[in-house]
């Protein structure tokens, strides 16, 4: 018999907790071949941080892989619904089997949101991930952040902050998912209206290593040195539009924009097809 690497002591008799939204799906945990499974298509994580994966194979290589995967069964074989990490981890280390809840998810919509919903449970995943696993939801599973909130436990504010990370600029948010700034430090640059502003302020934060506390320091003063203008409508300062935008946005899945003049205002919405339009209509007015 050919002799296989453990996966751990004793992990046959052990039966981990099954998430939430996950029970009475998910089957007995059984062994497969590593080579069987195929990875996630919908895996909202963007990138693996190499450390932190390496720490993670000398924890499996020393003590076994303690938590199983999850997969569902596909095309003859299996496809990974959540843990690809540990799926790579325990391949490039040479395993031949590895444990898994067998679950039975047979519709693209929800192997998607299943899988962004365990992952962002996730204490590893960055906060731009997170932010765009939530904006999947919204925008190719129709859900609401009120309906969002509740299946990731999570207060509606928490999402609406998570999801308006995205509007910061690209290279901040890259910056947030290499761990050069933190999610304190993206909130704070947030207040700041300019993108420009927001990238001078974001560069001067990596180079001088600024605490959260210091650079909302620095955004109120900045605020306090910009010279007084006049606001088209006193009511609606431009960060309240912004997130207005935002907010229609995601919850009609196309461009949204808001101008404001002094006593009223317009919101533009764009949609690109006769069945859009009737989908924006029927979202509007409750009837999807």
């Amino acid at each position: 018999m050919a002799n296989k690497k453990a996966l751990g002591r004793g992990l046959r008799a052990l039966i981990p907790d099954i998430p939430p939204e996950q029970e009475g799906q998910a089957q007995a945990i059984q062994y497969i071949d590593v080579n069987k499974i195929a990875p996630n298509p919908f895996q909202p994580r963007e990138r693996f941080n190499p450390e932190t994966f390496a720490e993670l194979k000398q924890s499996i290589a020393e003590k076994g892989l303690v938590q199983p995967v999850t997969v569902r069964r596909h095309n003859g074989g299996f496809q990974l619904i959540a843990g690809e990490r540990r799926w790579r981890a325990v391949r490039e280390l040479g395993m031949v089997e590895i444990p898994a809840f067998i679950m039975d998810v047979k519709s693209e919509d929800e192997m998607l949101e299943l899988a962004i919903i365990e992952n962002v449970h996730r204490e590893d995943l960055n906060p731009i991930d997170i932010a765009n696993g939530y904006r999947r939801l919204i925008e190719e599973c129709h859900l609401t952040q009120e309906e969002i909130a509740i299946k990731v436990g999570k207060d509606r504010s928490t999402v609406t902050n998570f999801l308006r990370l995205l509007k910061l600029p690209r290279r901040i948010q890259e910056s947030v998912q290499n761990d050069e700034i933190t999610f304190g430090h993206a909130r704070a640059l947030l207040s700041i209206s300019s993108s420009e502003d927001q990238l001078n302020l974001w560069k001067k934060i990596v180079s001088g290593h600024f605490s959260v506390r210091k650079v909302e320091e620095l955004v109120r003063q900045s605020e306090k040195k910009k010279p007084k203008i006049k606001a088209a409508s006193p009511a609606l300062p431009g960060y309240y539009i912004q997130d207005v935008e935002n907010k229609l946005r995601m919850r009609l899945a196309t461009k949204v924009g808001v101008k404001a003049g002094q006593k009223g205002g317009m919101i533009e919405i764009e949609y690109y097809s006769a069945d859009d339009l009737n989908r924006i209509i029927d979202l509007i007015l409750g009837d999807s």
